[in-house]
């Protein structure tokens, strides 16, 4: 009897083991249950998990990619950053006398003004030439220190011309207009000229029209 009792005892534990088998492998209707969570978590960490991982980094790449977007915006705004040198077609360019009571020679203030939308450079002597009833007359360089300049964008520097004073009391030499090419161009302004009607007549002996570099008269860089 006690060598049965074990055996029943023994199928009884073989019958436990093989229902507690069946009933974590199928539900109630005999289908299949799905993976345990930690078996999902296992593969998400393996498979997903990298894939999310890949996505994440596909997006921080757009977002980089608007930031690279903002560096080329950023190049596109330092582009023409150098400052260039000043064009006849930017400047408005007007003379007035400047004469002082007392002066030897007469005096013509020319103004430069940068109406060009741009601050630009200038650097040495105008090109000054007088028209005259006796033909062209060019002015010559005073020979005073240039120093180069950044011109801002709506203000003007002045450059002086002098000129003997016709005090003969003949009618000398006629002078008819004023003619202004800005330093490094070749494209010339002609202007009225604003100073004494006529210049003496003269063998070469005498005072010569001359004319100082940026910043020789007027208000310099105003």
């Amino acid at each position: 009897m006690r060598v049965r009792k074990l055996t029943f005892a023994a199928l009884a534990v073989a019958a436990g083991l093989s229902l507690t088998a069946c009933q974590n492998g199928e539900d109630d209707l005999g289908q299949t249950a799905p993976p345990s969570s930690a078996s999902g978590a296992a593969s998400a960490s393996n498979g997903s998990g990298s894939g999310g991982a890949d996505q994440g980094g596909g997006k921080d790449s757009d977002g980089k990619g608007s930031g690279g977007q903002g560096t080329a915006a950023g190049t596109g705004s330092n582009e023409n950053g150098k400052t260039g040198k000043c064009r006849t077609d930017e400047l408005e360019i007007s003379a007035t006398d400047a004469t002082v009571g007392g002066d030897t020679d007469g005096t013509v203030a020319v103004e430069l003004k940068n109406g060009g939308g741009r601050d630009c450079l200038l650097s040495g002597y105008a090109g000054v030439d007088l028209k005259t009833s006796a033909g062209s007359l060019s002015a010559v360089r005073t020979g005073e220190k240039s120093t180069p300049m950044t011109l801002k964008d709506g203000k003007s520097v002045y450059f002086g011309i002098s000129y003997p004073v016709n005090e003969s009391g003949g009618s000398g030499v006629r002078v008819t207009g004023l003619v202004v090419t800005p330093p490094d161009e070749t494209k010339s302004v002609t202007l009225d000229w604003p100073g004494a009607a006529s210049l003496p007549v003269t063998d070469g002996s005498g005072s010569q029209v001359k004319v100082g570099p940026m910043g020789s008269a007027g208000q310099g860089e105003g």
